[in-house]
Parts: C-alpha cells; structure tokens; sequence
C-alpha cells in the first residue's frame, strides 16, 4: 500500500492507525526560521519533543542543522553534539524519533542512540554514504525531493511542470536507493514543500500527491510554516505573515494532505494538526460507509429537499 496504511519498516506501531501520523519538529538549532532558537538547549529540546507527544506527535523529528533559505552549514561534530544527546533522552522516554541530517555518519550515530528513522532532506544525494548507512542500520528513510543546499537552493528553482519533473526526480532516487541495497518498505517520500520552490509551486505538488502516490510508497508533507504560506496570508500591503501567524494554515494543509493520503505530515504545533488528521479520518470513513450504501453516487439527497422523479 501507498498510502496512508502502508507498513514501513520498524513502525510498527504506526501501521494502520486509521489516520494519518504527525510528525512533531525539534529544532535543536540557533537560527531556525521557524522558533528563532527557543529549543537549542538540549534541556529544552527534550521538553519541547515531549510537550509535542503530550499534544498528541506521533514521531519526533530531531535535527542539528538548519536548512532555511540561505542558511550556511555546520559541522559534522557539531551536528552530532546537538541532536545525540536529545536523541537519546527523548527515545528512553518512549519517543519513536527521527533524526533530520543529510549525513550518514550522524544518521548511524542517532539509530545506534535510538532514533527509528532517518528523514534526509536530500534523499541521499548529499553524501553518497547514506544509501549504505540506510540499508545497514534497517532504519525507516525519508527522502525527500532536493536539488542543493539551503544556500543555493532558490536558484535551483525551474521546472517545466513541477508535479512531472518532481514525481521523476523522487523515482530516481527510488531507483537508486533500491540499487544500493535500501529495502522499499523502508522509504517514504517526501515532494519538499519549500526546496528550489519558494512559492506558487508548491500548491500544485498538494494539490496532486496522488502523483507521488503511483511511484509505491508512502508520502509525508511538510509544509509547516514555510514561506510560501507566509506569502499566501500577506497583508494587504505584501507583508508575508511571520512563521508563528502561519500555524492556522498549516492545519488546515495537514487536513488536507491527510484526505488526499499522506502517510504523515511534518509540522511545528502539534495539537491543532493531531485534531485535522482525526477530522479527515472520520471525514473519509464516513464517505467510504456512504459510497458502500449508495455506489455510485457523489450524495445522497436529504428528505427535506424535493427531486426529480426518475423517467
């Protein structure tokens, strides 16, 4: 399966929930766009991710190292000093965690201290180790659509249409994790809201997640607060919304994605979007015990409205 019950490796508990997961960010980073640094201390960092289950988070999602537009990279050493420690707090806490790097030797490092799954904005194209690192440790992979580093990344953006050029790029990179030895139950997708897609065209990869659905694999969003929500709530005069202005929208997004099959969506604020995966799962169980009853038909009319009689 594709979708939103698709069994992927080592989650168990997260197959067949009846819902899509959210997945809860920790930034342990000085200069996220989105929170300004609020949880770069590790003591705070591992209260943040454990706030975030408390609000109802799925998986916590751990990352060392910025990736915002422009943003210059850090080390390896002091990447792994950042998330190893939150790492391995926050999985003997329970936490099913995610580490967010594009390094292997980092991805290696947080599985070995608990961390179930690899989220890799760059779908393995960063380091040519990760595939390898991947396929040994048997750890779920996210991989993502990417083109370059957050420095460069905005001149990266030019497609001819960019659910085609995305959909063949991400089968790809299917491709040639599968050649490098990553099993497929071990991948999910992810289309990269944001990366070398500052804007508008981000809202047709939403609108079309089917697409990315036909290449086998579960999908997750992260939409959470990006600029191209920031441009879509600007004020009257052109001012985009601040990230914290933009958590409304990403709800509803997670809404959405989650109607449309995403496996999970990747957000901030946990709470309101652990409330939008539950209101489209009763959404589409209740259309699908409708569509079983009346096959066939988009609606069925209420006995207060008159229709045509059948000739």
């Amino acid at each position: 399966m594709a979708g939103r019950d698709a069994v992927v490796a080592g989650l168990p508990e997260l197959t067949a929930t009846g819902r899509c997961l959210v997945m809860g960010v920790v930034n342990i980073t000085p200069d996220s766009f989105s929170d300004g640094g609020e949880w770069f201390e590790p003591d705070a960092g591992v209260q943040h991710g454990l706030d975030l289950l408390a609000e109802g988070a799925d998986i916590l999602d751990v990352g060392g190292e910025s990736t915002r537009p422009g943003a210059a990279r850090v080390s390896e050493a002091e990447e792994l000093q950042r998330v190893i420690p939150v790492i391995g707090r926050l999985a003997a806490a329970g936490a099913v965690v995610s580490v967010d790097t594009t390094r292997a030797a980092v991805a290696e490092r947080a599985v070995a201290a608990g961390a179930r799954i690899v989220n890799d904005v760059s779908g393995g194209l960063a380091d040519p180790a990760m595939a390898d690192a991947v396929a040994s440790t048997g750890a779920a992979y996210v991989a993502m659509h990417w083109r370059g580093h957050a420095d460069v990344m905005d001149d990266l953006e030019t497609y001819d249409d960019v659910v085609v050029d995305v959909r063949a790029e991400l089968g790809e990179r299917l491709a040639a994790l599968h050649d490098a030895g990553v099993a497929p139950e071990q991948i999910v997708l992810d289309p990269g809201l944001g990366f070398a897609k500052a804007g508008a065209l981000n809202w047709p990869l939403l609108a079309h997640l089917d697409a990315l659905h036909t290449l086998g694999r579960p999908v997750l969003v992260g939409a959470s607060r990006k600029r191209f929500l920031g441009h879509l709530l600007a004020t009257d005069a052109g001012e985009p919304a601040p990230p914290l202005a933009r958590d409304d929208a990403t709800a509803a997004i997670s809404a959405l994605a989650a109607h449309a099959g995403a496996w999970c969506v990747r957000v901030h604020a946990a709470r309101a979007s652990v409330d939008a995966v539950r209101v489209a799962a009763a959404w589409d169980a209740a259309r699908t015990t409708q569509e079983k009853t009346f096959p066939g038909r988009d609606h069925v009319a209420s006995p207060d409205h008159e229709t045509e009689a059948t000739p």
